[in-house]
C-alpha cells in the first residue's frame, strides 16, 4: 500500500511523525483530495441504486420463500455496506513504530488498530531496499522515439529479513531515495 499511502521522510512533517525519547512513530498520508470527489460520486450512485431496488426487494423478501428472503437481505446488505467499504479506504492508516531493537507495523481503520505485527531487530543489516518490476518493460525494449513516458519503471520495496526464509515488506515507494530517508529516520531509534 506504500504507493497509495506514502510515509513521511523527514522529522519536519510533524503531523505524521511523532517522536519521544524511546520511539518514533510514522503515520502514512491519506489519499489525495481528488479521491474524495470520486467517493462522493460512487456513494451517490450506490444510494440511487438502493432507492431504486429497495421496494421490489422488500416485496420479494415478504412474499418469497426462504431462499428469496436470503437473497433479498444479502443484496440489501451488500449495497448498504458499500459506502462503509469505500470510506474505509479514506480512513485507513498504516503506522511504523520503531523502538529499541523492535519494529511494529500497525494497520488502522477508522482510527482503530485492526492488525499489528511486532518484529525483533537484531541488526540493521536485516533491512534492504530492492527494485521490483512485475511486468515486462515493452516500451523500453522497443526503444521507439516518444515512448519514454510509457516505460514501466517499477517501484522499490523496503524489506525486513526476519529469518533466513521469511522477509516482511515494511513499505513500497516509487522512489528509492524516499525509502532510504525513511530508513534513516528509523535507524537511530532501533539501534539505540
Amino acid at each position: 500500500m506504500g504507493l497509495l499511502y506514502p510515509f513521511p521522510v523527514s522529522k519536519e512533517e510533524s503531523d505524521f511523525v511523532s517522536e519521544d525519547a524511546n520511539s518514533i512513530t510514522l503515520k502514512s498520508y491519506g489519499l489525495p483530495y481528488i479521491f474524495w470527489g470520486y467517493a462522493v460520486c460512487v456513494i451517490a450512485v450506490v444510494a440511487l441504486m438502493f432507492v431504486g431496488i429497495k421496494g421490489p426487494v422488500l416485496k420479494l423478501v415478504s412474499l418469497g420463500d426462504e431462499t428469496d428472503s436470503t437473497l433479498g437481505y444479502a443484496l440489501l446488505s451488500i449495497i448498504g455496506s458499500a459506502p462503509v467499504v469505500i470510506l474505509s479506504f479514506f480512513f485507513y492508516e498504516k503506522r511504523i513504530i520503531a523502538k529499541k531493537n523492535q519494529l511494529i507495523l500497525q494497520h488502522r481503520l477508522f482510527w482503530l488498530p485492526v492488525f499489528t505485527e511486532k518484529f525483533e531487530i537484531k541488526s540493521l543489516d536485516q533491512f534492504s531496499i530492492e527494485a521490483h518490476i512485475d511486468s515486462p518493460n515493452v516500451a523500453r525494449l522497443k526503444a521507439q522515439e516518444g515512448t519514454q513516458g510509457f516505460q514501466n519503471k517499477g517501484y522499490f520495496i523496503l524489506w525486513l529479513k526476519e529469518t533466513d526464509k521469511k522477509r516482511i515488506i515494511v513499505d513500497r515507494h516509487s522512489r528509492k531515495v524516499d525509502l532510504e530517508k525513511l530508513l534513516e529516520l528509523l535507524k537511530p531509534v532501533i539501534s539505540a
